[in-house]
């Protein structure tokens, strides 16, 4: 009985929350069409507060600091967005637009076909996609195995054991390209400057040489960090330190205050 109880509590509790964030959402969406831009952030901030996080959010929570002028919040949520829906256009077209906005413009390293073709192959499907494939290849390698294995006639086995070998050979590509795109991703860490300009310095420390500068809303990746500091690089290849409180994480990040 009073596991039952806790039982009900609990989804009573879930129940109350999601009211609260369609709320929440209502409210915020409608201080946008107002033109509040300031309140609707406000609003959908206390919505991530809350870790209640989605696409949604991030991208109308993007559309209003766009609209408020607030380069390096508006791109950082629309990347967040995207993280959560990377193949939605409208995402993708607000994305350009805010990142016009920004005063660097970085171009990336060229790369040779070689390098192209991996990563389309890699991008054909996600990890979640990879591990479906693989758990049915798993599945349908169980019943052709004991089809050949049940079947008298010498067709079908032959016909069930090819066959197998083949479904399992998919699995076994799934999983590995799985393990692949989780490890890339886990070394993927893109941020996004927050500070108007900043020096980036050639070490970690500021009485080092000033290798660059780079200005608000500029992204880059994070490939190492010591004390205060960040090894970051930028897409055309440039690598330099920043102090870590310039910078917000893409990824790990779930809610910001606004600056």
């Amino acid at each position: 009985m009073k596991n039952l109880f806790v039982l009900l509590f609990t989804f009573g509790s879930l129940m109350l929350s999601a009211q609260d964030k369609d709320q929440l959402f209502a409210e915020a969406n409608k201080a946008y069409n107002d033109g509040n831009y300031q309140q609707a952030i406000t609003t959908y901030e206390q919505i991530l507060q809350g870790n209640q996080q989605s696409a949604a959010v991030y991208f109308n929570l993007a559309n209003a600091h766009y609209k408020s002028s607030h380069i390096a919040p508006s791109i950082f949520y629309y990347e967040k967005a995207l993280l959560l829906t990377p193949n939605d256009t409208d995402i993708q077209n607000n994305l350009s637009f805010a990142q016009n906005m920004t005063i660097d413009a970085i171009e990336q390293l060229p790369t040779n076909e070689l390098s192209r073709a991996k990563n389309r192959w890699l991008s054909f499907f996600s990890i979640d996609q990879w591990a479906y494939i693989s758990i049915t290849a798993t599945i349908l390698f169980v019943l052709l195995f004991l089809l050949y294995y049940r079947s008298t006639l010498p067709t079908q086995k032959r016909i069930a054991f090819i066959s197998s070998l083949a479904i399992i050979s998919i699995g076994i590509l799934a999983v590995s390209m799985s393990f692949i795109l989780e490890s890339k991703e886990r070394e993927n860490r893109p941020a996004i400057l927050f500070k108007n300009e900043v020096s980036v310095q050639s070490e970690p420390n500021l009485r080092s040489e000033s290798a660059f500068r780079l200005h608000e809303g500029t992204k880059f990746y994070i490939l190492d960090q010591f004390d205060i500091w960040k090894k970051i690089q930028l897409d055309n290849g440039q690598t330099g330190w920043v102090l870590a409180e310039d910078l917000r994480e893409i990824k790990t990040e779930l809610y910001l205050q606004t600056p």
